[in-house]
């Protein structure tokens, strides 16, 4: 097939999928990308990739472009990419991808290929496979094609990218990704090391991090002014410990029985809630360090994300951090790192959750008479401000 009779279609209004799909709309190729809540498709143009840099920008003017149908987009197109917004909670997260799934493979068309972007844990692409098979009749390998191209959610050099195949790799899959990703690197396996490789990746990833959450609970001041020496654990922030939950449940529930892979994976998931509640319980101690009242003080939580990112883990620990600090003050809010401290008569204490909220807060609000607590593992007594 010729690179110009080419069609891509992309399922799910996810800033991932949306990346995917404007890097190869401005290669003059037509495209289509899925409103997965809604079910429609709308076509995306060279110049409409080139006006809205973002899938948020793109959202908001969403009404005045083009659409289709989303069967129609999928049974057109040659390349399916697969990159839904989740926005469920393990496990009903497992049966909502799948749902998603077959809501695309039931319309595909002989000859096409499925590249599936979400991160999946052992064997789950076989089973896509199996699936895929089972519903068009077709067998893939030969008049059907499938990928595994996990996209990762972790800023690092120990997350290049990574595609799986099950048979030869297509030129033109080949030609519609180069340029998307830096030095055009990609490592190319089949699909099984692919879910090997990247089940690692995670894994490594939290190998380094979660011990310094775990143990840095128990820190005395002792503790903490001698680290601090030599150790940037204040680089550290709850966001990069969230970053990458998503990918730990999924690795969990595709194992079977308890086994020392298990328990490392849950321990690491249990981290998570371990680092949340340590959190809140520091808080109270800061409210009875500057005698605060819960009625005269406003916690305020400083996480920017993106909200239209794949995974949603981020989405569903900022809703159970209010819920555990709505326990200690009554008055909670949510912010990204510019906001009007000067609105509230309360005492503001302000829970920053990553670097750059934290960064922006020090730049934007150097006079502000408030207390600014690091969401990082030593979580260090702040000091009032101002």
């Amino acid at each position: 097939m010729s690179a110009k009779s080419l069609k891509v279609a992309v399922y799910g209004l996810s800033t991932e999928g949306y990346k995917i799909a404007s890097h190869i709309s401005t290669k003059g190729i037509p495209v289509s990308i899925i409103d997965d809540s809604s079910g429609m498709a709308i076509t995306l143009k060279p110049d409409i990739a080139k006006t809205y840099s973002s899938v948020t920008s793109f959202i908001q003017d969403e009404t005045l472009l083009d659409f289709e149908p989303f069967d129609v987009a999928i049974n057109n197109a040659s390349f399916i990419f697969f990159t839904p917004r989740i926005r469920k909670s393990w496990p009903d997260a497992k049966n909502h991808i799948g749902s998603k799934f077959q809501d695309v493979i039931k319309h595909v068309n002989k000859d096409s290929s499925i590249i599936y972007s979400v991160p999946a844990g052992f064997g789950v692409n076989n089973e896509n496979i199996t699936l895929i098979e089972r519903r068009t009749g077709l067998s893939v390998g030969k008049n059907i094609f499938y990928h595994y191209m996990p996209i990762s959610s972790i800023s690092s050099t120990l997350f290049e990218p990574i595609l799986g195949t099950k048979s030869h790799l297509n030129s033109n899959l080949t030609s519609l990704l180069n340029g998307l990703y830096p030095n055009n690197t990609m490592k190319i396996v089949d699909i099984e090391s692919a879910e090997y490789i990247y089940c690692i990746r995670i894994l490594r990833h939290y190998g380094l991090m979660s011990p310094i959450f775990e143990i840095c609970k128990f820190a005395d001041h002792t503790f903490q002014s001698q680290i601090m020496e030599s150790e940037s654990l204040d680089e550290i922030y709850l966001d990069d410990l969230v970053v990458g939950l998503f990918d730990l449940n999924t690795i969990l529930y595709s194992l079977a029985g308890i086994s020392p892979l298990t328990l490392l994976v849950k321990g690491n998931i249990a981290t998570v809630e371990n680092y949340i509640k340590h959190l809140t319980e520091q808080i109270k101690i800061i409210l009875k360090r500057f005698e605060l009242k819960a009625s005269k003080t406003k916690a305020i939580i400083s996480w920017t994300f993106d909200p239209n990112e794949m995974r949603g883990d981020r989405l569903e620990i900022i809703s159970r951090l209010e819920s555990r600090l709505k326990d200690y003050v009554g008055d909670v809010e949510r912010h990204d790192s510019i906001f009007d401290f000067y609105s509230s008569e309360k005492k503001l204490i302000v829970l920053s959750c990553s670097k750059t909220d934290f960064e922006k807060l020090n730049k934007n609000n150097p006079n502000s008479e408030i207390i600014i607590v690091k969401a990082t593992p030593l979580i260090v007594q702040p000091s009032i401000r101002g």
